[in-house]
């Protein structure tokens, strides 16, 4: 019984730790946004299912920077037709240590970030409308690792698109649940190495 318990509190140990590390400079994250609600800002609420595959590289220990890509289809509540979204462009995320001024580290095996994204977007409209311009988009959100190396997310973000074509300046706030891997590299293995 006493083996059984050391080896839950050094596993206990061992997670809440290990946020640390998956968010190191020369780190990996991929993941994607898989479920998407949105409350439309100028168009109406509505919702959305759609991927949003991610990749980024760990520049220094909590900042990623990479790029997505969006796809996804959409219907707003008020009866009109269905929409079509992509999108292309970088992302940048920061993610909050624990100690930060304001940052109270909610579970200790998890952690609280920023994103921000800037890319190039549109939408095809059943009825023949389409636009394609700047898309972009901000918002907090948090990382649950539920293993070392994999975190359960949501992600409440202002995104917006100013387009080119039929439509100008459309916007919405979304709330997205997802999932990202975090990947070691040999770099990140070596900073980890000299620092001990």
């Amino acid at each position: 019984m006493k083996k059984l318990i050391f080896t839950g509190i050094l596993a206990i140990a061992g997670l809440s730790t290990s946020a640390n590390a998956q968010i190191q400079e020369g780190n990996w994250m991929v993941g994607s946004s898989i479920l998407s609600s949105n409350f439309g800002l100028n168009t109406g609420g509505g919702y959305s299912i759609g991927l949003q595959p991610k990749a980024a590289y760990f520049v220094a220990d909590n900042v990623a920077v990479g790029g997505y890509v969006n796809l996804g289809i959409s219907k707003v509540t008020n009866g009109s037709p269905t929409r079509f979204d992509y999108g292309v462009g970088a992302l940048g995320r920061y993610f909050l240590s624990p100690g930060e001024k304001g940052v109270d580290n909610l579970l200790n095996h998890g952690r609280w970030f920023f994103e921000g994204n800037l890319g190039v977007g549109g939408s095809n409209v059943e009825n023949g409308n389409s636009t394609t311009g700047l898309d972009f988009g901000v918002g907090p959100g948090y990382s649950y690792f539920i293993t070392p190396n994999i975190g359960v997310e949501g992600l409440v973000k202002y995104q917006g698109q100013s387009g080119f074509g039929n439509e100008g300046l459309n916007s919405n706030i979304t709330f997205n649940v997802g999932f990202s891997i975090y990947l070691p590299t040999s770099k990140a293995k070596s900073i980890a190495n000299d620092m001990k």
